[in-house]
């Protein structure tokens, strides 16, 4: 199966956000998290393209998007995107797939920004505190030093930190497509950037506002997720009306290279029972 590709451009407030679409019938819209880019959601969206139509689309300051230092990059700033953005694809109510901070950046879309959806799924996704691992607060007291370190010991941390997210060791050509986007000049500097611009009060502001969510959702988590553990899963599904809540074993915090095909299999079961409703 071959990777659907970002072609298209949307610019915004002098950002360039990389995007693709696929196929044909309702609309799906992923959004991918931190430090990943939508080449993690590729096989799953191209797989679902035989029954909707997919899109996928780069953050600010990830993966193929543009990363100007002078631009934030902050949560506040991808709920804002995503609102814009479907609203240029001229999107009814489309159903959104959300993993990491691309949680946040969904239900800030949608609860902050006026965003209609249809149905919501939440794999993995930053939206309680306490988030944020020690490399984290690491980082956001260290950042611009950080940003100098020499490119190969760059990587080293790079490759050792996204390593931990899975609940095995990746494969090579796994963290290779995981951590080009953060390579060179340009990118390390991103990826310390983005980190330094976390904060906490980004999620507390929608929190108490996800008793007020009335549209399907459905939360989706690694058993063995060390990054964000599934304790969380289980707070956000009872604060979400109705949530439907699925545990995936033997997968961590990228139950998609973990465990491909169960969560697959998982969202495609929901976006067709959501379709047929």
């Amino acid at each position: 199966m071959s990777e659907m590709e970002l072609t298209e451009t949307f610019p915004w407030r002098g950002r360039e956000v990389r995007w693709g679409s696929a196929g044909s019938g309702p609309a799906v819209v992923f959004c991918h998290g931190t430090p990943w880019s939508s080449w993690l959601w590729a096989p799953i969206a191209s797989a679902l393209s035989r029954w909707f139509t997919v899109f996928l689309w780069d953050m600010p300051g990830y993966g193929a998007s543009s990363k100007e230092a002078e631009h934030e990059v902050s949560l506040a700033v991808q709920g804002e995107v995503l609102a814009d953005l479907v609203r240029h694809w001229q999107l009814d109510r489309p159903h959104l797939i959300a993993h990491d901070f691309g949680g946040a950046t969904a239900l800030r879309a949608h609860l902050l920004h006026g965003l209609e959806v249809s149905s919501l799924a939440l794999v993995d996704v930053v939206a309680l505190r306490p988030w944020g691992s020690p490399f984290f607060g690491l980082v956001q007291e260290h950042a611009e030093v950080l940003a100098r370190l020499p490119a190969d010991i760059h990587r080293g941390a790079l490759v050792e930190y996204i390593d931990t997210a899975a609940h095995r060791p990746l494969a090579r050509w796994h963290l290779d497509a995981l951590t080009a986007p953060w390579l060179g000049e340009i990118g390390q500097e991103a990826f310390y950037r983005q980190i330094a611009q976390a904060d906490e009060r980004y999620t507390d502001e929608i929190e108490p506002l996800y008793p007020s969510v009335t549209v399907p959702t459905h939360v989706i988590w690694g058993a063995d997720d060390a990054w964000i553990p599934v304790d969380r899963a289980r707070r956000l599904a009872k604060l979400i009306p109705g949530a439907e809540l699925t545990v995936i074993p033997d997968a961590g915090h990228l139950v998609h290279l973990d465990q491909p095909a169960a969560l697959a299999v998982s969202i495609t079961e929901w976006l067709l029972r959501q379709a047929r409703a």
